[in-house]
């Protein structure tokens, strides 16, 4: 089962490797694309680095981390407001570009990774906190992700490359709805893994 999570594994980050050198090309903005990818780089970085220290996951959570990294990858490129979405905007009636909160919302998908370990660590018996902790732990992340956006956009050169990195599209309450598609999307990639594991009706392991 292991091999063929590794072999999953190295599937996606192949799909990746191709969507960047693709994505690589004539960004709209190439500031806004380096610090977009950088995020991405250090997620994989993490993951690589687990996967080095023996820590292996599902291919199911594998396929949700990719999920992030892929759509990070592509609003990289074009810069999260400007990613061609317009199909989503229309069907929906929205006034503004909702990718980014689709990208946000599946930051939550890391929930089902770090409750997997927990699980099959054993490091949790309890089946409240096996389902809160992933989902505060996800918070906390994308709280303090919103913190390093607003340092960086602070310090960025120009109004201009501030606004192309935050995506908040005139929106004063962007951050704090960012946060909330993060923890959403954990509560969702949580409830799968219950679904998943058959938790809501049985007892923990011992």
């Amino acid at each position: 089962m292991e091999n063929k999570s590794s072999k999953f594994l190295f599937w996606l980050l192949g799909i990746y490797a191709v969507l960047f050198a693709i994505l690589a090309v004539n960004p709209i903005d190439r500031k806004t694309w380096f610090a977009e990818n950088l995020t991405v780089w250090i997620i994989l970085a993490v993951i690589l680095a687990f996967y080095a220290y023996k820590i292996r996951f599902s291919k199911t959570a594998y396929a949700f981390m990719f999920v992030l990294i892929y759509l990070h990858t592509i609003g990289g490129h074009y810069t999260f407001a400007l990613v061609p979405f317009d199909w989503f905007t229309n069907f929906f009636g929205f006034s503004r570009n909702h990718y980014d909160r689709i990208a946000h919302f599946s930051v939550g998908f890391y929930a089902f990774g770090i409750a997997e370990w927990l699980y099959m660590k054993k490091m949790v018996t309890n089946k409240f906190l096996l389902f809160t902790y992933p989902v505060f732990l996800v918070a906390t992340i994308a709280m303090t992700y919103e913190l390093v956006e607003w340092i960086y956009a602070a310090k960025a050169s120009s109004v201009a490359d501030a606004m192309a990195y935050l995506g908040s599209q005139g929106d004063v309450w962007d951050a704090q709805k960012d946060m909330l598609a993060d923890t959403l999307g954990a509560i969702f990639a949580t409830g799968i893994f219950f679904t998943i594991r058959n938790l809501w009706t049985k007892k923990l392991e011992k």
